[in-house]
């Protein structure tokens, strides 16, 4: 009787487990965020949504996200962490979490988000692929055009920039202003953020010997981006940033990717690697759609005329 059983449905079985696609038993994404500031938030809703469409919801794919504080040892212990609950892969947005990350596992897949120069950070030896246990998306755009860009609406003799040394990427952002600085003969004048009573104190000596001011992605400079802005603005010293959304919170001239779309390619990376790709021989990828913004307001209320050859650059308008 047994035996028989065993010949109707055995193969039966069979069948139905070969059916399943592969991901089907369950897979464990865990991501954890720099800090917790909007852009990485946007990115991971992105990353998600990308990775439920592809296949892995919430049937077979458990996702955890975790924000823990800002500084070395809390990034290392979150890594252990995932390491010990058995992560297929680990998400890590901003370059300072990466960099942990990388310390952390040697063989665990990586997928990073929102990395200002994965070369320049010493993430990846290049663009065409890590050769490591890592995969990503870089969200570097041409310092050169944002700051030419300015130099349309008015003349740069000493640049002021809020930057943090803690923070790789925002560091490679630094180093490449003073690049084109000395490219196009002016000063910088920087000022090393670590937390908002610092930055009060920073714009207090500063505002008054500079003309403009470059607000790198720095954890401090996102979340009081605002208040940065109220201040330069005291002074009539426009400011520029890469940051997204920087021209919608005040910035006179700002060059953007989109959030949203970084989490989206990151998600496509990571199915790819879910699937069985090495993660050391994929490419970095770039966003495609990379927006020059003029906020017209805001160059009202520094009283700066807008020029024709300035707005014919732009790839959009504030009003």
């Amino acid at each position: 009787m047994f035996s028989r059983f065993l010949k109707i449905f055995l193969p039966l079985a069979l069948v139905l487990i070969c059916a399943v696609p592969s991901h089907a038993a369950g897979k464990l994404v865990a991501a954890v965020l720099t800090t917790d500031i909007h852009r990485y938030r946007d990115a991971h809703r992105a990353f998600v949504r990308t990775l439920a469409q592809k296949g892995y919801d919430q049937s077979n794919t458990e996702i955890i996200l975790q924000t823990p504080n800002p500084d070395l040892i809390s990034w290392a212990n979150t890594i252990r962490k995932f390491e010990a609950l058995g992560a297929d892969i680990i998400v890590t947005y901003g370059a300072p979490v990466t960099l942990a990350a990388m310390r952390e596992t040697r063989e665990t897949p990586i997928v990073f988000v929102d990395v200002y120069g994965p070369v320049e950070t010493g993430i990846s030896r290049s663009m065409t692929m890590t050769g490591k246990n890592l995969c990503g998306v870089s969200s570097k755009v041409p310092m050169i055009t944002l700051v030419k860009t300015l130099q349309e609406f008015r003349e740069v003799r000493n640049m002021g920039v809020i930057y943090s040394s803690r923070e790789a990427g925002s560091q490679v952002q630094l180093q490449e202003l003073k690049r084109v600085a000395a490219q196009l003969g002016f000063a910088v004048v920087d000022a090393n953020i670590s937390s908002p009573a610092g930055l009060d104190s920073a714009l207090s000596s500063m505002l008054s010997r500079v003309d403009s001011l470059y607000v790198s992605e720095c954890a401090v400079g996102s979340r009081l981006f605002e208040k940065i802005v109220a201040r330069a603005n005291s002074h009539k010293v426009p400011v520029i940033s890469q940051m997204p959304d920087a021209s919608e919170k005040g910035a006179l001239v700002a060059l953007e990717v989109s959030p949203a779309e970084q989490g989206q390619l990151a998600g496509e990376s990571a199915v790819k690697v879910l699937n069985g790709a090495k993660p050391g021989q994929l490419p970095i990828v770039t966003p495609k759609k990379i927006e020059l913004i003029i906020n017209m307001r805001a160059a009202k209320a520094l009283d700066l005329h807008v020029p024709f050859q300035g707005l014919s650059a732009a790839t959009k308008i504030l009003k």
